[in-house]
């Protein structure tokens, strides 16, 4: 070390000896900086978690470690559902535009996963190429092996939609149990790893078929710990009647509430996801505002991208440490020589008391740990005497890292969010409705008029008028007190025709005059057949007399 180098004055020497004893206190204390989120969540994982993970075979366990792509790639939405269900169809409508290697039909037809992507050209590429690319977040499914990887494409196509979000098509889920052993490989545990790295997950069901088969159960059992990122769809609802979807959406609340548990209801979208007819028009309003909420749901995945990412990292650094404490008691109770076996088959089987032991220890909640049973089978397979003891420095990385690095990461996530406001999915169906006349609620309610020449309003006002003048207006104009009486024969609540006033009373003098009273009678009326009140009065409800002369 250049610090005992002879030519360098004694006090160099000793400050150089000091500063490089103190680097490690003082690293401490300072959080690392970043250029970007996507960068510092590579260089945390890598230097701090990583070392843990690789330390305690938590790659054996849980989950492969995560790659350059896993932090870089753009959000993914996963789709899953038991089979025709809608999901190609589902994408096709995103879309609007068919994709290489998609198949439509009633019988089990996408018994492949496609990945469908952003390409110049479209093409599809098979699994076994698909986890060499390094560019790929797919690397680490080699694991699954070749009866999976027969079963993987990427279809690359250039469409607009994918610039900013991929979308995974999976299997469909079949009711039986035949397939479950045909499949040749963990259906489960594959969809356990995307669902891992992806934004959403939307579960399709089929509103005029719902059965929600064990494997499917199964399957939703495999996404515990992401039921944050999991939206329903009830799609097909146009295709039954009003009465039976109430019931059929109740059904399905109620079956899902018994196989996820999560405190807040999981937000079900209910509607017609392809571009056919509407069987049953009757809820078509009710469709097109799920189907728009939905929307926008998906459009704001790339905003929300870097926050999601930071989260998956912190939710995988708990369950790591959790993990270290696990295999670091195993290992402390092994004894050196005899007995080997005995003592194996006696911890594996008393795992559940070594859980809670370590949660009391450790101030661990229970949801962090590993499912027991499935820990315990993989642990049969397992050499206990070759895992690592406790290693503080290591987990002390990781606590250093959800403590401090974390939070100033965070600030960084905000201010790219606020960098990228438009980051919003474009193309296909997410601009099919934004403007022009099938706009949402275009020309409907408030908006009725809105291409007329004349005053909407105009219409009913002699009507509107005859109430007028029984409520003995004052110079042309009746007080608030009197509108009121009128007002509340409406039975609708205070909040609303506070509202109504407000839009009506165009020169804010607290009264109206006989236009703005048959204005306020309009909104009532537009409020009554069940639209939305405007925030701020359109240009069209104006009333001639009160529109501004263009200077």
């Amino acid at each position: 070390h250049h610090f005992w180098d002879s030519s360098a004055s004694p006090r160099t020497k000793l400050n150089t000896m000091f500063s490089w004893l103190g680097t490690d206190d003082r690293r401490k204390k300072e959080p690392e900086v970043f250029q970007t989120v996507s960068e510092g969540l590579k260089k945390l994982y890598k230097t701090k978690l990583l070392p843990l993970e690789e330390s305690y075979k938590f790659h054996e366990f849980h989950s492969p470690a995560l790659e350059d792509a896993d932090f870089d790639n753009k959000p993914m939405v996963l789709l899953v559902g038991q089979y025709s269900t809608g999901k190609t169809s589902f994408i096709r409508y995103l879309l609007e535009q068919d994709f290489p290697g998609m198949r439509i039909g009633p019988e089990p037809t996408t018994d492949s996963f496609i990945a469908v992507m952003h390409g110049d050209t479209e093409g599809v590429i098979p699994g076994n190429a698909l986890v060499v690319d390094p560019k790929k977040p797919f690397r680490k499914l080699n694991a699954f092996g070749n009866a999976f990887l027969n079963r993987f494409v990427c279809a690359q196509l250039p469409n607009p939609v994918l610039e900013s979000i991929s979308v995974i098509d999976t299997p469909g889920i079949l009711s039986g149990e035949k397939q479950r052993i045909s499949r040749g490989y963990d259906f489960a545990a594959v969809l356990e790893w995307f669902a891992e790295r992806v934004d959403r997950i939307i579960l399709l069901f089929d509103a005029h078929k719902l059965d929600i088969s064990d494997e499917f159960s199964e399957v939703i059992k495999a996404l515990k710990n992401h039921e944050d990122k999991i939206r329903v769809v009830l799609n097909k609802a146009d295709q039954i009647e009003t009465q039976q979807l109430m019931r059929v959406y109740g059904a399905l609340m109620w079956s899902l509430g018994k196989i996820v548990n999560t405190p807040e209801v999981i937000r079900v979208y209910i509607g017609s996801f392809w571009s056919h007819p509407l069987l049953i028009p009757d809820n078509r309003k009710l469709f097109e505002a799920e189907e728009q909420d939905l929307f926008k749901d998906i459009q704001s995945l790339p905003r929300n991208a870097a926050l999601r990412k930071l989260n998956d990292l912190i939710k995988r650094a708990r369950l790591a440490k959790v993990h270290a404490y696990i295999i670091s008691s195993l290992k402390k109770e092994m004894p050196a020589v005899f007995g080997k076996e005995n003592k194996k088959k006696e911890l594996i089987g008393s795992l559940g008391d070594i859980y809670k032991r370590i949660e009391r220890e450790h101030q661990i909640s229970p949801g962090d740990f590993p499912n027991l049973k499935k820990m315990q089978d993989q642990l049969q397979a397992q050499d206990l005497n070759k895992f690592q003891p406790l290693k503080p420095k290591l987990l002390e990385a990781v606590d250093d890292m959800l403590a401090n690095d974390i939070a100033s990461l965070m600030v960084l996530v905000r201010q790219e969010e606020t960098q990228r406001p438009n980051a919003v999915v474009k193309g296909g169906a997410f601009d099919g409705t934004l403007d022009g006349p099938f706009g949402h609620g275009y020309g409907e309610g408030a908006g009725e008029g809105i291409d007329e020449a004349e005053w909407v309003v105009a219409r009913d006002k002699p009507a509107y008028d005859e109430i007028f003048y029984t409520l003995s207006p004052v110079n042309g104009k009746v007080t608030g007190a009197n509108a009121k009486k009128e007002m509340v024969k409406s039975k609708l609540p205070n909040t609303v025709l506070g509202k109504i006033w407000k839009l009506a009373d165009i020169d804010k003098d607290g009264m109206l005059d006989d236009e703005e009273f048959a204005l306020a009678n309009h909104l009532i009326k537009v409020k009554l057949e069940g639209h939305e009140l405007p925030s701020e009065l359109p240009a069209h409800l104006v009333p001639p007399s009160k529109r501004k002369i263009p200077e």
